[in-house]
């Protein structure tokens, strides 16, 4: 048993696929990888988040810390997020976001000078890089007539009044979701197991039409489907079943037991993934496989470096610098 191979071979095949959301089939693997990788899609992979934030004038509504809470929720386009420096790592600045490694600068200044109410919005941002900025101001372009829909307005920051004002510089950094919510770039990330749905067709053909009918809506999802031609029950979507049992009581209730035989296969999952906008949904997929593999990569360099103390006791702690 001790050259027994555990090794699988995860397979993913693409369901559909779009900027902000993506749905897969991760099969070939158990639930450990499946879970490891939702949790690093939502916790560990990197994002640009505003940080830091220096009001130079806030005459509005809302107070400093509140107005700094509200910016650090906005998401911004973060698609250098995996190639930049943590700020605690960067040893070319002193984090004052003056950096290029690290940091990207932003500034806000707006004014109210009519009786009519301003909304300040992520649009009034001004950042010193092009490719970071909020994710509903990128490609956006400037309507000349003055007038934008409510949609295309902006995340609002704050209202001002006549003669109030805003003035503040803003850092963003790079972080991870484990450290605050903001920088995580899942809006959602869910699997769930594909599930098996065997029909026993011998007891199926002993119920009634009505019967059928009558057990076909017990499921409170659209599961089956009567067909109204031959009159069968046939399964037409198996991934609308939500484990609920209801179609199992049912038929127990009805007195046929075994009518139905449902199972999760415990090597396929369906994944769906929903990105805030920073990175697009496969980009996070993509960047969450590389982190795994980082971290496996770790786990086995601790592993071997565990066989060498074992074969080499304290000479090979010393050879590592650990001393005698």
């Amino acid at each position: 048993m001790e050259n027994v191979s555990y090794q699988r071979f995860p397979t993913v095949r693409i369901r559909d696929m779009k900027d902000d959301v993506m749905k897969f089939e991760l099969r070939d693997t158990d639930a450990s990888v499946a879970n490891a990788l939702r949790r690093i899609m939502i916790a560990e992979v990197p994002t640009l988040a505003i940080d830091l934030v220096e009001i130079e004038t806030n005459s509005s509504v809302l107070n400093d810390e509140f107005l700094a809470h509200r910016l650090g929720l906005i998401p911004l386009i973060s698609d250098r997020a995996m190639e930049m420096r943590l700020s605690r790592d960067c040893d070319a600045c002193d984090g004052d976001g003056r950096c290029d490694f690290c940091s990207i600068e932003f500034h806000l200044n707006v004014k109210c000078t009519s009786e009519q109410t301003l909304d300040v919005t992520s649009h009034d941002l001004q950042s010193s890089d092009p490719d970071v900025v909020p994710v509903d101001s990128a490609g956006r372009q400037a309507d000349v007539s003055g007038f934008d829909p409510p949609e295309h307005r902006g995340i609002l920051i704050v209202k001002l009044r006549k003669g109030q004002e805003l003035k503040l510089r803003a850092i963003a950094r790079k972080g991870i979701g484990k450290d605050h919510a903001k920088w995580s770039p899942a809006a959602t990330v869910t699997f769930q197991y594909e599930p098996d749905i065997h029909i026993n067709e011998t007891l199926m053909e002993s119920l009634s039409l009505d019967e059928k009918r009558e057990w076909v809506e017990s499921s409170p999802t659209k599961v089956f489907e009567l067909d109204p031609i031959s009159q069968q029950v046939v399964v037409v979507d198996p991934e609308a079943y939500t484990y609920d049992e209801e179609v199992i009581k049912k038929a127990e209730a009805m007195g046929k037991p075994g009518l139905v035989e449902i199972y999760s296969k415990e090597d396929s999952f369906i994944f769906t993934v929903e990105s805030t906008g920073a990175i697009k949904a496969s980009q996070m997929f993509i960047n969450a496989i590389e982190i795994l593999k980082s971290k496996l990569d770790a786990v086995r360099l601790a592993f071997d470096t565990e066989e060498a103390d074992d074969q080499f006791g304290e000479l090979g702690a010393h050879m590592r610098g650990g001393g005698m």
